[in-house]
């Protein structure tokens, strides 16, 4: 077994700080995350949070650590799964990221949107469209939780109440 370091050890001086950077890029390595995000879990570690948030500071005066690069990445990869932009908003406020940034990554009136609500759709339901209010709702529900617009989704099931006949 070799002998800790001052900055692996609990030792010398700088070595708290040290050890908080180390752990912090490790956690960086395996995904971008939010400067919250961040802070959370190295506090959760049991690290001081005036020492958390120097380090921190220094990583995003590095480069090392963006919101931005964060909001970019994390509204992409749920983009790609089919989530639509209310559910990935809520996500990214939950994480600490500013509504500017917000704002930015998630426009809700880009039109890539109802091509990312289309695809889910088609790959749930196969591109079958609603033959009653029982399967329109079930349809609806689906793209809802998704996080698309009700206007959205309606406008994709076609849905006014024109449509379909009431059985009762």
């Amino acid at each position: 077994m070799r002998p800790k370091s001052e900055a692996e050890g609990h030792g010398g001086p700088g070595a708290e700080p040290a050890l908080i950077r180390r752990r912090a890029l490790d956690l960086l390595a395996r995904r971008e995350h939010s400067v919250a995000e961040l802070r959370a879990k190295l506090l959760r570690r049991g690290h001081g949070a005036g020492e958390i948030a120097a380090v921190l500071s220094g990583l995003e005066a590095e480069g090392l650590l963006s919101d931005a690069r964060f909001a970019e990445s994390y509204v992409a990869a749920r983009r790609a799964r089919g989530e639509g932009p209310l559910r990935i908003a809520t996500a990214l406020r939950q994480r600490g990221v500013a509504e500017e940034l917000i704002a930015r990554y998630v426009d809700r009136e880009d039109a890539a949107w109802q091509r990312v609500m289309e695809a889910a759709w088609r790959k749930r339901f196969g591109g079958v469209r609603p033959r009653d209010f029982k399967e329109r709702a079930r349809q609806a529900r689906f793209l809802l939780q998704r996080g698309f617009a009700q206007s959205q989704v309606m406008a994709l099931l076609k849905a006014d109440d024109t449509d379909f006949v009431d059985p009762a």
